[in-house]
This record gives C-alpha cells, structure tokens and sequence, in this order.
C-alpha cells in the first residue's frame, strides 16, 4: 500500500529486513532449511539460497555476525504478519466500568449496584466505584470511605481491591479488579 505524504509523491513503505544485495555484512550466521548452519561468507551464503530459488533474509541485524535464513520472502513475511496478529489478539483490553454512588446512598440502591458490580467482575471488567460529593455533603467524607468499604468487602470473592479509597476533588474513588480464575 501506497502513501501519500504532504508533497504528493508516493512514498512506499520501507521493508522491515534486508534481503539478498542489501545485506552489508562481510560473513552471516546462516540458518534455515536444507542448509548446513554455520558461519560463511556473504556471497556463499547468495549463490546457496539462489541455488534452491529461495531468498537470503538477514533476521538478526545486531548478532555478531547477522544471521540470515534461507527462505522464500513473501512466505516469511506472511507468517511475521499472522504471529502479530496471534499477539494481538492474545494481549487483554482492560475494561473499566464506573459505579457512581451518592453518600446517602440506600441499601436498596447499593445492593443494586453491587449486583452490577458483580456481573462486571464475573466478565473480567474491572470496577471503578466512586462516591460523588455535591454541595456541602462533603462534610460527610467518612460515610463514602465507610460505603466504599462495605461495597470492597460484598465484592471480596468476586474480585480485589486494587486502589484503596481516595478522595480526588469531589470525588472518593475506589477500584477492584476481577479475581483469577478458579481452577
């Protein structure tokens, strides 16, 4: 794929390895298949990839010497491609969900909340709880710590607190991450 920068010429994106004529080194680690590994001379480790109509890859530039494998290019650029998509997919997307609660929060309201809160741990989100102070109920700074305790302590075989209760501005924030998996 092709693109265009500011000027309007086409810029083609630069290969990430070096093959065959653009490998600079004097001697290579050869690798590879049907290949005797060791270290040879440039131009031997050409004429032997060229003989089985392969490419020469340098894959580790800052080895000493650079090790080269003897593939087909296109075929090894396809598999570095589907490893970073395995990689990619295989890395976890860290879901915060928010809880708000009032300081004069009801039982009925929290337990509701907590209902919440549980689903969202079982699905492996994490949880943010926050009390929000409005006014002059900031007075009352002990009644969020002793909510979001109590909220802490309903969720302890769900999950684990991860940032104790904290005040930041009008707001007193908790968070609690999903327990592992039980096996």
């Amino acid at each position: 794929m092709a693109l265009r920068p500011p000027s309007g010429r086409l810029r083609v994106p630069e290969e990430p390895y070096k093959i065959n004529e653009r490998i600079t080194a004097k001697e290579v680690r050869l690798v590879g298949e049907n290949i005797e590994p060791g270290i040879v001379d440039i131009n031997t480790a050409r004429a032997l990839a060229k003989a089985q109509s392969l490419d020469l890859v340098e894959i580790a530039p800052t080895a000493v010497p650079p090790v080269c494998k003897v593939v087909d290019y296109s075929k090894f650029k396809y598999e570095q491609k589907k490893k970073q998509k395995e990689i990619k997919a295989k890395a976890m997307k860290v879901v915060i969900k928010e809880i708000r609660f009032g300081p004069n929060t009801d039982d009925h309201d929290f337990d509701f909340k907590l209902k919440h809160a549980i689903n969202f741990l079982k699905e492996g989100s994490k949880v943010k709880a926050y009390v929000h102070f409005v006014g002059r109920t900031i007075v009352f700074k002990e009644r969020g710590v002793n909510l979001l305790n109590k909220f802490s302590e309903a969720l302890s075989e769900y999950g684990k607190v991860e940032m104790e209760p904290k005040l930041e501005g009008k707001r007193m924030t908790i968070i609690l991450a999903p327990a592992p998996a039980k096996k």
